[in-house]
């Protein structure tokens, strides 16, 4: 009887063990798919910060400063530790181009919109003042802030594009998105990630010598008229599990991990 018990023992206590393993296995899977919408969050953020800057500079339709959703991917790479690749909407394709296009178009709508704006003012119709505003906010707001000087407009100014000249904001504050919108929207994508690194990953249990990495990728998609080449690059993040734990224990500060916080763009 007690020779019998043994292998009787072993074979309930094997799928015991397998059903451990396949239940840690599950909460990991689902520690990480969570992180995987922290992180596609964080990067919608820095696409709603970035476009509120541009928009408010620009006077763009809204409907211009759209373009797909962040995609996030994590996975668990034993003795290494986790890492993600996530999707960020591209800038250069949707806002950039956007931008560039329309000043492209201005070559021969400034000479009919100065006519435009003659005829309103020597009639004086407030209606025709308001279609000629409608217009302003559906073809190119910069457009009719290069006809005068006393025309308030957005981002755009009498002797250029801001978006290829780097010119001022409303009210004469100049904003550095304009004169490098894409390297603007890396600083806030990636500021954004890094806050969810810190705030969002301890259930991932990162060990002392392991890493967290977050590879950030542009969209490759394009419009069809968009250039071929674009800047899209990839930024690394990554964080040690060492650096990790002692934020997490309070050892170090938040400007401290945040110093130590690797980014390579390449």
């Amino acid at each position: 009887m007690t020779t019998a018990a043994g292998p009787a023992a072993a074979q309930t206590a094997a799928p015991a063990a397998t059903a451990r393993v396949t239940a840690q296995e599950r909460q990991e899977r689902y520690e990480i798919g969570q992180m995987e919408r922290v992180l596609e969050g964080a990067v919608e953020h820095g696409v709603t910060v970035t476009r509120d800057r541009m928009q408010a500079l620009a006077q763009l339709p809204a409907d211009l400063l759209v373009s797909d959703n962040a995609h996030a991917r994590g996975f668990r790479l034993e003795g290494y530790g986790v890492f993600f690749d996530v999707i960020v909407p591209s800038f250069e394709t949707t806002w950039t181009w956007s931008l560039r296009t329309l000043d492209q178009n201005d070559l021969g709508l400034d000479s009919a919109l100065r006519t435009l704006q003659t005829h309103i003012k020597t009639s004086g119709d407030p209606d025709l003042e308001q279609a000629l505003k409608r217009l302003e906010l559906q073809v190119n707001p910069g457009a009719l802030g290069r006809l005068s000087a006393t025309t308030v407009t957005g981002a755009r100014t009498v002797t250029g594009s801001a978006a290829s000249t780097g010119g001022a904001a409303p009210g004469g504050t100049d904003d550095p998105i304009m004169a490098n919108p894409n390297e603007a929207y890396r600083t806030e994508v990636v500021q954004a990630l890094k806050d969810a690194m810190l705030a969002h990953s301890s259930a991932l249990r990162i060990g002392p010598l392991e890493w967290l990495t977050i590879a950030a990728k542009g969209n490759d998609d394009r419009p069809r008229l968009a250039p071929a080449d674009t800047d899209a690059r990839t930024c690394i993040v990554r964080l040690s599990g060492s650096d990790l734990a002692d934020f997490l224990a309070g050892k170090i500060s938040r400007e401290e991990v945040l110093d130590r916080i690797k980014v390579r763009v390449f």
